[in-house]
């Protein structure tokens, strides 16, 4: 399985949820989003152990198996038509949301999270 992890299922995993550090353990590669990579060491920046918190990111970017993934201009065409698709569902998502699915559709991988919005975007494979 090759898969985009979002911030909520990489907490999961380091905080050892038997069905998050499976997903991990199993994948063949594992693509972090920038804003997760963003939201994560923003959150650390609040909470009392920041150091430790980027060491074990740092020892999660460090495998072999995990690349980031940074915006391209068709990650911005991409975001554009979810974004729009979602105002005409009715259904407005997080922006941050929007850009991860957008970098989903655009690698064509599947989406690890359990954030229930997601489900507004069909299109997006996701892990079960």
């Amino acid at each position: 399985m090759n898969a985009v992890i979002d911030t909520s299922r990489y907490r999961d995993f380091c905080s050892n949820d038997p069905v998050a550090v499976e997903h991990v353990r199993t994948a063949e590669s594992l693509y972090l989003p920038f804003v997760s990579l963003a939201e994560l060491r923003s959150g650390f920046l609040f909470g009392t152990q920041a150091s430790l918190n980027e060491q074990t990111l740092n020892r999660f970017l460090n495998s072999p198996r995990v690349s980031v993934l940074y915006p391209t201009t068709q990650t911005i065409r991409n975001f554009s038509q979810i974004f729009y698709q979602l105002r005409q569902q009715g259904t407005p998502i997080p922006t941050n949301d929007m850009w991860i699915a957008a970098l989903v559709v655009e690698h064509d991988l599947m989406l690890f999270t359990r954030d229930p919005h997601f489900t507004h975007l069909p299109q997006l494979p996701r892990v079960r």
